[in-house]
């Protein structure tokens, strides 16, 4: 493999906590860890999605429509992929092996997608497998309707909860007024499908033959991070806010997480979209960044290789391009600290079959945090 390290000493991580959510962390005095990275493959430009088939071969997705094969840190072009449609943050998004890997070779991959009568692309995702550097048995399992050539707001990431379900998710496509709230449109949605792509008996909108009946739960924005908590099982997501009101959402059937109702973001030029920041019937998000960070990518730390941050929350930021370190306990954002500071975009950040951090970062490529000796 590949490294290329570089040693961070005395690496000052800023520290926050948070008395109440809604007011936001407040800074406290910074504390320091010694540790290194090593650059396990690099000249990627946008490395979105990553998935290791083992200790030292992994898939990168490059946006611009590029999948890698690495082993060993040497990466290798793979073909085959069906047609990518490159639009804005539009591309070859997420990659994810199947929990069953080992007997049935299956990936999982979402991408932007031109299929479709309309013009322009939606969020789609595959199943495939690998022989070589050449994507075999491909199949189309879901594809978002309404193709726009809008090239906002696709998604899009994959996680597995531990009965075996599949989970995905499509940002809002730049049509908040309409897709986020609509059963009847896909964007702004949570889905949940078997393995094979079917859909569950009991998905929570199966009964109404209008509603898109993979829908798991809807009002979201543009979630482009997913993880399965180790723990409970439930599946966590971030998502991007407009200006300000990132959040942390804990999914659950059929509930409605309130884009754009309420939000705690307003518009980009600074005008509200809302006054209202909670409601009934709306779900609150666990924690909200003000200001945002633009979040990419979730993890959480389980291993002992780390022994301070076991249990941990990491979320990468693009804004601000740093990987984020989140203490949570009983739902509550205790402490914050950033990680790999001024590294760069980061869009990903994984927790490999070893145990260690994997981070990808815009015009870098994939990383390997190391704790100092």
């Amino acid at each position: 493999m590949k490294k290329l390290s570089r040693l961070i000493y005395g690496f000052a991580l800023l520290s926050f906590s948070c008395d109440a959510q809604e007011n936001g962390p407040k800074i406290q005095s910074p504390s320091t860890i010694d540790y290194t990275y090593e650059v396990v493959t690099d000249s990627i430009d946008i490395p979105w999605g990553l998935t290791f088939l083992s200790n030292n071969e992994l898939l990168v997705t490059e946006k611009a429509g590029i999948l890698y094969r690495v082993v060993d840190g040497v990466k290798t072009e793979v073909q085959g992929l069906p047609p990518v449609y490159v639009r804005g943050q539009g591309g070859l998004l997420d990659i994810a092996i199947a929990p069953n890997y080992q007997e049935t070779g299956i990936i999982y991959f979402t991408t932007s997608s031109p299929l479709g009568e309309d013009k322009g692309g939606h969020t789609a995702l595959y199943s495939t497998q690998l022989e070589g550097n050449q994507l075999v048995n491909t199949k189309l399992l879901y594809k978002g309707d309404y193709n726009t050539k809008k090239g906002q707001h696709w998604g899009s990431r994959i996680s597995f909860d531990d009965q075996g379900y599949l989970y995905f998710s499509i940002g809002d496509r730049g049509n908040r007024e309409v897709n986020p709230q609509d059963l009847t449109r896909d964007g702004g949605k949570i889905y949940r499908l078997n393995l094979d792509g079917s859909i569950p008996t009991d998905n929570p909108f199966v009964d109404n033959d209008n509603n898109r009946k993979a829908i798991y739960s809807y009002g979201h924005r543009n979630p482009q991070g997913m993880i399965t908590h180790p723990e409970t099982g439930k599946i966590w997501v971030h998502e991007h806010g407009p200006r300000g009101g990132d959040e942390i959402n804990v999914i659950k059937a059929g509930k409605n997480y309130g884009w754009p109702i309420i939000t705690y973001g307003i518009n980009y030029s600074g005008t509200p979209i809302t006054d209202i920041t909670k409601k009934e019937g709306l779900e609150q998000p666990l924690y909200y960044w003000l200001p945002s960070i633009a979040p990419s990518g979730m993890t959480f730390s389980t291993s002992d290789i780390y022994p301070n941050w076991k249990g941990d929350l990491f979320v990468g930021s693009l804004k601000f391009e740093y990987l984020e370190r989140l203490e949570i306990k009983n739902n509550q954002v205790i402490k914050r600290e950033k990680v790999l500071d001024s590294i760069g975009r980061v869009r990903n950040v994984e927790e490999g079959p070893d145990g260690y951090l994997y981070v990808g970062v815009e015009g870098k490529g994939i990383l390997k945090i190391v704790p100092k000796a």
